[in-house]
């Protein structure tokens, strides 16, 4: 009985390491530059669809980052990646990539799409001095859901980052961008 749950628990590891590996790999093998950034234009319209308020901060924010499709996936050990773009009044500003790791109790997969708006320069200034950013660690970011989009304005605009997360796809039992590392990286 020992060795049968202990091949059971290889096995879901094993399982989980793969499913994560092959799915973060096939991200890996990800669109063109210019791809990129035309899947960003649309992530954007998607999310000011759905979340008009969106586009209102986002004229407030020194840059904002967009990840159009991030791939999670786990069983037990789990993990996501994507990548993006940042822009700055408007204009290009740089790609970056979005890596989490977890483990726990979580089974399935699923992609989604994340916008964060930056709405000052300390945010932004530490995103370029830092080489990447974990969220949770240094400036303050706001997961932005329906109670708090519904309240945001001039006067509460108070914290350094926004994230809006959306075109929700697949079966996660949770979806969180705690613990998300955001890191440059260069696309020809």
């Amino acid at each position: 009985m020992q060795n049968t749950r202990r091949d059971f628990y290889k096995l879901m590891l094993v399982t989980a390491t793969a499913l994560t590996l092959g799915t973060i790999s096939l991200q890996s093998q990800a669109a063109s530059a210019e791809d990129l950034k035309q899947d960003a234009v649309q992530a954007l319209k998607t999310l000011y669809q759905s979340h008009p308020e969106a586009e209102s901060l986002a004229k407030k924010a020194r840059a904002v980052l967009v990840f159009p499709k991030i791939i999670k996936a786990g069983l037990v050990f789990g993990g996501s990646y994507g990548e993006g773009v940042m822009t700055k009044g408007g204009s290009f500003a740089g790609y970056y990539n979005s890596v989490s790791a977890s483990w726990g109790w979580q089974a399935g997969a699923e992609s989604y799409g994340y916008v964060v708006f930056l709405m000052n320069d300390r945010a932004v200034r530490y995103l370029d001095k830092s080489k990447g950013w974990e969220f949770g660690v240094g400036p303050s970011l706001v997961v932005v859901n329906e109670g708090i989009a519904k309240n945001l304005s001039t006067s509460t605009l108070k914290n350094d980052a926004y994230a809006y997360i959306f075109d929700q796809q697949g079966l996660m039992a949770s979806l969180s961008i705690e613990g998300t590392k955001v890191s440059p990286i260069k696309k020809p």
